[in-house]
């Protein structure tokens, strides 16, 4: 079995860690904060026992867990491994200093992976002596609980390191959807309308609730604007702007002004204790909770076909990572197959005739949807 390491051991660092160890992979792994590094195999104790007290966990294989990891003082440490991970902070230069320590002590087949979300992998890779063996694994939080993994190599990646790294990461019992060195992936940058046009139909005088109703009755979990609560306006508006820039400013990511107000009143959601909807759950649908399910749906199913155009993934890929990243109970391609591509196209053409001129091009269709 292949030997894992993982830089950087807060909450997602640890969590992947023990994804590795509990698949019975030898996992190193190791972090700049000494106090990080001394509490890491009491913090995956912990939450291992959670598990077994739960009954989701055997004794023994908690102990086969615990014993995989192994926690190294200095990146020294990394020699062995055949792969590995940096979960650090989100800073290009950061990461590709570490990347750049790495090529010193690691063999030259050794892949190195990024957890980013939001730095493309072809700057971290530039400048390295082996550019060629860095892709990144992007785990979703808590990375012990969610299944997903995005899988970005950048455009000059090895074609043997992406195998291998799809094949580790899939006996680790995780989904690897395959995308583009492209700003967001797939979930962070397909996720987009389902909050952006959410906040456009609150510009129009439609209640938070009325807006969450809608889409509690199309089947979703958790409505956008209870979901901007969950995650915080505040992070939420970071990924949106930080969308809306990496695009070129294109109306399709428009940051409304209904974020950055409820950011600048500090209503972050369930964290500041009042946000959109939170504390306050929905109310009863409205009549027209179709409707507005099926024009929230159709800017997500016009977004997934833009990224679909571009290559690197397919159809199927995307509806797998939305599912799986975001808990939806259906991907945008089969929302298309549910309400019909003739509808779907009305609706944004409805919507772009309503528009205000400078966000027109949002609903502008997309490659193979026109």
């Amino acid at each position: 079995m292949s030997v894992i390491g993982v830089v950087g051991l807060g909450t997602m660092g640890l969590g992947i860690a023990q994804v590795y160890a509990a698949a019975g992979f030898k996992v190193i792994a190791t972090d700049a904060f000494a106090p990080a590094r001394a509490s890491a195999a009491d913090r995956m104790a912990t939450a291992l026992n959670g598990r077994v007290s739960a009954g989701k966990l055997s004794q023994t294989d908690r102990d086969a867990t615990l014993a995989n990891l192994t926690v190294a003082e200095t990146l020294d440490g990394f020699a062995p491994c055949d792969l590995v991970i940096e979960a650090i902070v989100e800073k290009l230069d950061a990461k590709h200093a570490l990347f750049a320590a790495l090529e010193t002590i690691v063999r030259p087949d050794c892949i190195l992976a990024t957890n980013t979300s939001s730095i493309p992998v072809r700057d971290i890779a530039k400048g390295l002596a082996r550019p060629e063996r860095v892709l990144a694994l992007h785990f979703f939080n808590p990375p012990t609980a969610m299944k997903l993994v995005e899988l970005a190599p950048h455009a000059a990646t090895f074609t043997s390191y992406i195998n291998i790294a799809h094949e580790i990461t899939e006996k680790s019992g995780k989904t690897t959807v395959h995308c583009l060195d492209r700003p967001g992936f797939i979930v962070n940058r397909c996720a987009r309308p389902f909050y952006g046009e959410a906040l456009a139909l609150l510009a129009e005088g439609r209640s938070p609730s009325e807006i969450d109703a809608a889409m509690l009755s199309a089947g979703y979990r958790l409505g956008p604007l209870s979901l901007i609560d969950l995650i915080g306006a505040d992070i939420n508006l970071a990924a949106t702007a930080g969308m809306y820039a990496a695009m070129g400013n294109h109306p399709r990511y428009h940051v409304f002004a209904a974020l950055s107000e409820q950011v600048a009143k500090g209503d972050l959601g369930r964290k500041s204790g009042r946000g959109f909807l939170y504390p306050a759950p929905p109310g009863p649908a409205p009549d027209d909770a179709a409707a507005i399910a099926l024009r929230i749906e159709a800017t997500l199913i016009n977004e997934a076909h833009w990224l679909l155009s571009e290559g690197g993934t397919t159809a199927e890929g995307i509806d797998t990572a939305m599912k799986l990243g975001l808990n939806f109970p259906r991907g945008p391609f089969e929302a298309l197959a549910r309400h019909g591509c003739e509808n779907v196209l009305a609706t944004l053409a409805t919507l772009q005739a309503a528009a205000p001129d400078a966000i027109k091009p949002r609903y502008t269709p997309a490659p193979g949807l026109a």
